[in-house]
């Protein structure tokens, strides 16, 4: 027998209700959200059971529906789809949907408490007493609660079903207090939805302006946006390859959800300067190519000193035309030694090899040997200085001044970075972000930290920043290189010092390059790989 008197009940339901509120204020899931609400609500005025509603234009929808007493628990978290149509707040003509009681409820913003469906006028429940029927099942009392938003709009609707007698078990109708009380669940349970609603629209706004970001860079080169789709992939298969590591140096590294979506952020906006960086210089394949490749310009160029030449010989034959062989004879030689140049210039432009002393010197060479005249009839050079200058490049098809605008993205990426209110769980983004073309030595840019000065996270995005340009099939400046190629740079740079050599030893030990290359690379990069040919691996 309950001996509490119906003050301590209040007070007991008042105790509850401050829980109630406490707990959906730190909820963030929405369905666990809504769980939680229908579960809370039930509870408090002791109901057999329950429906929340979403609101949705014209329409609502069922969102979350719990019977105790048939074993019924469909939508939230149980898994269980539930398939039953929406509710339209208004007919084919437009006239407002009146006989349906949560329809009524969210038309005319009322609370609607029914002691008994199956009596009450001006509202259809054919549907619920099928539904009755074919469960063995009596609907009897419903309470109805529209859920306001900070705004005053309908965002969703609370029904709870047959309030039970706490003694008897007996079904009840909702007393006014359970009305009061269901309303003040209600309204915590709006302002608890819509702040979790807007923490996750503001979420998915950013996620959409991070992809916005790369779509632009993207657009300006499609190698570079390639990079930043490819490189937080990486980067989260290794970090998880990481995370299960129990031995060794990094068996205290653990990797919470918060971990996963802070570094899943950096690795998308690692290279984010790069929406600064000129697109012919991002894209230079070739040591000449600007707007375009130039070299083009100094094939017309040869084509004319091949055209001179040729004059000269007939010149020259017309006034000697006895030494017309011998003409003839040096004529094809230069001719043979001016395509030998052009077939040089041709292949040192590609960029491909690192050039000697001597292949600098036959350019300069070259440049002097073949001489030209300018629009005002001046002799001049066969190559500029800035020609000479960007073929005479040792490695690559960059340029110092060039290179330094390359690199200068990685402090635009940080200026960027550093500029945005990160919250609390994101703090971690910008030092992630920033740090992958650092090297543990120190003598990377663009601050020269060592390894002691990085996050785990940082160095492991370095990794995964080399390893997708060194496998890149779109890069125009090089051929593509196969997965043992690229492993065998990679394992020269740990032992330069470039790379964390304990990350190295995960990202080969737990085979995180072939777990890429299956997703990411062509058949043909994916060869055989031998691990004790590997430079600072040990098997």
């Amino acid at each position: 027998m309950n001996s509490s008197s119906p003050m301590d009940e209040i007070f007991h339901k008042l105790e509850v209700l401050t829980n109630i509120g406490t707990a959906l204020s730190s909820e963030r899931n929405i369905d666990q959200l809504l769980e939680t609400i229908m579960r809370s609500a039930k509870r408090l005025l002791n109901a057999d059971g329950g429906t929340i509603y979403r609101v949705s234009g014209n329409d609502v929808t069922f969102e979350i529906m719990v019977t105790d007493s048939l074993n019924i628990s469909m939508g939230g978290v149980s898994g269980n789809k539930i398939t039953f149509s929406p509710i339209h707040l208004y007919d084919e003509k437009g006239n407002p949907n009146n006989s349906m009681v949560v329809a009524y409820s969210v038309l005319h913003d009322m609370t609607v408490n029914i002691p008994d469906a199956y009596t009450e006028q001006g509202f259809d429940f054919a549907g619920t007493k099928k539904f009755d029927e074919g469960m063995g099942y009596r609907s009897k009392s419903f309470l109805t609660v529209p859920m306001k938003n900070h705004e005053s709009e309908i965002i969703g609707v609370l029904q709870l079903l047959n309030a039970q007698d706490k003694v008897t078990g007996e079904l009840i109708p909702f007393s006014l207090a359970d009305q009061k009380f269901a309303e003040s669940i209600a309204s915590q349970a709006a302002v608890a939805l819509t702040n979790t609603m807007l923490i996750e629209q503001l979420q998915n706004l950013f996620h959409s302006f991070v992809n916005v970001i790369n779509g632009a860079i993207d657009k300006k080169s499609h190698y570079t946006g390639g990079h930043c789709e490819r490189v937080p992939a990486l980067a989260m298969m290794f970090a998880e390859a990481v995370n299960e590591t129990k031995v060794g140096p990094l068996k205290n590294f653990n990797m919470t959800d918060k971990d996963r979506r802070e570094l899943k952020l950096a690795g998308l906006l690692h290279d984010c300067g790069k929406i600064t960086t000129p697109v012919h210089v991002v894209d230079k394949a070739t040591k000449l190519e600007s707007i375009c490749d130039r070299i083009s310009l100094i094939e017309t160029r040869f084509e004319v000193i091949k055209r001179d030449a040729k004059i000269a010989l007939l010149e020259a034959c017309l006034i000697t035309p006895g030494n017309k062989v011998i003409l003839e004879t040096e004529f094809h030689k230069k001719l043979s030694q001016i395509d030998d140049d052009l077939i040089f210039l041709r292949h040192i432009n590609i960029g491909s090899e690192f050039m000697k002393d001597e292949e600098v010197a036959r350019v300069k060479s070259i440049s002097k040997n073949y001489a030209l005249k300018n629009e005002k009839g001046c002799c001049c050079d066969l190559l500029t200085e800035n020609e000479v200058a960007n073929l005479t490049i040792r490695a690559g098809t960059l340029t110092n001044d060039e290179r330094q605008i390359i690199n200068d993205h990685v402090n635009m990426s940080i200026a960027m970075l550093n500029s945005l209110p990160w919250p609390k769980d994101l703090m971690n983004v910008p030092e992630y972000a920033s740090g992958h073309h650092e090297r543990m030595d120190g003598k990377g840019y663009p601050k020269g930290l060592t390894k002691d000065q990085m996050s785990i996270q940082a160095r492991l995005l370095g990794i995964a920043d080399i390893f997708e340009a060194l496998t890149a099939k779109d890069r125009p400046y090089r051929k593509i290189k196969t997965v043992s190629e690229s492993l065998d740079i990679l394992g020269k740079m740990c032992l330069g010092g470039h790379i964390d050599p304990d990350l190295f030893d995960v990202f080969i030990r737990k085979q995180v390059y072939l777990q890429y290359a299956n997703e990411f690379l062509n058949p043909e990069q994916i060869d055989e790989v031998r691990l004790d040919k590997i430079p600072g691996y040990t098997p």
